[in-house]
């Protein structure tokens, strides 16, 4: 598997606790903004578009 095709396997995702778990950013009015899973994802999603494929070697 690489990461080209990655993206459309679905791996189911398990969370014993999701009330004891999160993170947040602050935002620029110094607000706490949770970290959700779509955003997460989101930028998953962006970096995958990014990704460069190596030029191949002889």
């Amino acid at each position: 598997m690489d990461l080209q095709n990655s993206s459309n396997n679905q791996i189911p995702v398990i969370r014993p606790c999701p009330q004891k778990l999160g993170c947040a950013i602050i935002d620029a009015q110094g607000r706490e903004v949770p970290i959700t899973e779509e955003m997460i994802q989101d930028a998953c999603r962006e970096l995958e578009q990014r990704l460069v494929k190596p030029a191949e070697q002889d």
